[in-house]
């Protein structure tokens, strides 16, 4: 079996929410959950849905951002709901596929995504399901991660698996998370789900994380990399050989480091 078997990518152990939670959101997601909450806070939105909501880390911010919006959070994932619904429980939360949000046409006025899209089989399906349920004018805001390499942690757990796993190295991470990193194709995926781009820029932002170990933990343990990892051993060993790689290349201690994504926002016509 492929060690970056498809059904891998959408896959969550009971376990693995808290843990992406509490080692990957502030170092990974923080930064950009912060920029997106201040882009969705100027279009003023009434009604906001969040997809692939993840466990929280921007709709906490969205609800900061926007008191008086209706702000409904969906994830494909139950355990992400669990989750996302303990850590921010001021909105509604629910299970739902991003080209299937089970909520009424023209019913909102601004759809988020971070990080979400490059999970999505169908991009185009999902983009189509966005344009559905936005109000004529209404916005969507989305993320989505430039190529391994200008992303400072990322680009050290590559660099480490490489050098842990070097005849059978996982390709999870450039070809999932970092693997819709054209702007070219994202665009033309977005027109084809009946909405216009209206801004399509690159940010670097910088992340912060106790250790290059809870990196690494969080990367080895609460994604589905793991899924991967378990092919070719035992997964705490492994996951301390990449720990070790990622402290000898990030430092020991508190780490920093740029992080890299486009900023996307389309809108659908009036």
């Amino acid at each position: 079996m492929s060690p970056d078997r498809t059904t891998s990518t959408t896959t969550w152990l009971d376990s693995m929410p808290a843990v992406y939670d509490q080692l990957l959101g502030p170092a990974l997601f923080e930064p950009f959950a912060a920029e997106l909450a201040t882009r969705a806070a100027a279009l003023r939105p009434a009604r906001v849905l969040e997809v692939a909501a993840g466990t929280g880390v921007v709709t906490r911010r969205l609800r900061a951002a926007l008191p008086d919006a209706a702000v409904l959070a969906t994830d494909l994932n139950p355990g992400m709901v669990a989750r996302g619904s303990e850590r921010v429980p001021e909105v509604e939360w629910r299970a739902a596929d991003a080209a299937d949000l089970g909520v009424p046409d023209a019913s909102v006025d601004l759809v988020v995504c971070s990080f979400g899209v490059m999970f999505v089989e169908d991009k185009r399906a999902a983009f189509a399901e966005a344009a559905r349920v936005l109000t004529p004018g209404g916005t969507l805001l989305f993320t989505a991660w430039d190529v391994v390499g200008r992303s400072a942690f990322p680009a050290a757990l590559v660099t480490a698996l490489g050098e842990v796993l070097p005849d059978q190295t996982p390709q999870f991470i450039e070809r999932v998370p970092h693997g819709y990193a054209d702007p070219e194709a994202i665009a033309a995926d977005v027109a084809a789900g009946g909405l216009a781009v209206e801004e399509l820029t690159t940010v670097t932002l910088t992340g912060e994380a106790p250790s290059a170990r809870s990196l690494a933990e969080g990367f080895c343990l609460g994604t589905p990399l793991r899924f991967a990892l378990e092919l070719h051993g035992s997964l705490g060993g492994l996951t301390d050989a990449v720990a070790e790689r990622m402290t000898a290349l990030l430092g020991e201690g508190p780490v920093r480091g740029d992080l890299t994504a486009h900023v996307v926002t389309a809108r659908r016509a009036s």
